[in-house]
């Protein structure tokens, strides 16, 4: 992080602290800064500095950045020093397969085992992903609502714990801009989930799960080769 990222924490919620670990507080707040971008891929991660901006001391940021690195999240650059992992056409081509498995199978588990508080909020979540403005990290914010509220309205243990995992694979995925012409079949493939989770339509469920993922993999590369210097479209 340089000097002109000094700021870089000053959104995370502080009362964190309170209600969890120093080590999971400061684990989180990385994580999602990666996830959004204001951490970028490459970009060398500094063990005091992350300390002093998060008001904790060095020993959480340790563990922190210890479990980041187990996770995949950090390697060892040049120097030695910690950077943001990238990962590779073929690594994303295989994210991207797991996320289309993974997704279909909660969608499925979801049609068939949501309870109806759990559909009211994924179609308040679908309504105002919908509805919302271009704050790119305010989609990133509520797309991942979105997904995750799927996952726990599959009530699978064992699912939630592998696309846990797999969440944070997809913090490396670059999430900051959203692609306009893209967003509205995004919004409606959302939809076509919701609606088959609400009519306990498994195999719809899946299927339009499975059809979204495979659709986002297909932006994201349509992206990347026609502006290699613009970070890929959110799906």
């Amino acid at each position: 992080m340089t000097d002109a990222d000094e700021q870089t924490f000053a959104v995370f919620d502080q009362t964190m602290l309170r209600t969890g670990s120093r080590a999971d507080f400061v684990f989180e707040s990385l994580r999602d800064a990666i996830w959004d971008g204001r951490i970028a891929r490459g970009e060398r991660v500094r063990e005091e500095e992350i300390a002093r901006n998060l008001g904790v001391s060095r020993t959480p940021v340790r563990e922190a950045l210890q479990r980041l690195q187990q996770r995949g999240l950090l390697v060892v650059g040049a120097g030695r020093g910690l950077v943001v992992a990238e990962l590779s056409h073929d690594q994303v081509i295989e994210l991207y397969a797991m996320r289309e498995v993974l997704e279909g199978s909660a969608a499925r588990f979801a049609a068939q085992r949501a309870a109806e508080a759990e559909i009211a909020i994924l179609t308040r979540l679908q309504r105002e992903l919908r509805h919302a403005t271009n704050d790119a990290r305010m989609l990133v914010m509520l797309n991942r609502r979105f997904h995750q509220a799927i996952y726990h309205a599959a009530h699978n243990q064992y699912l939630m714990q592998t696309l846990e995992t797999l969440h944070d694979s997809l913090a490396l995925l670059n999430h900051t801009t959203f692609s306009m012409p893209k967003r509205k079949e995004s919004d409606d493939e959302h939809r076509k989930i919701v609606l088959a989770i609400e009519r306990r339509e498994p195999d719809q469920a899946e299927q339009a799960a499975r059809t979204h993922i495979r659709n986002a993999q297909r932006s994201r590369f349509e992206s990347a080769a026609t502006n290699l210097t613009r970070p890929f479209a959110q799906s």
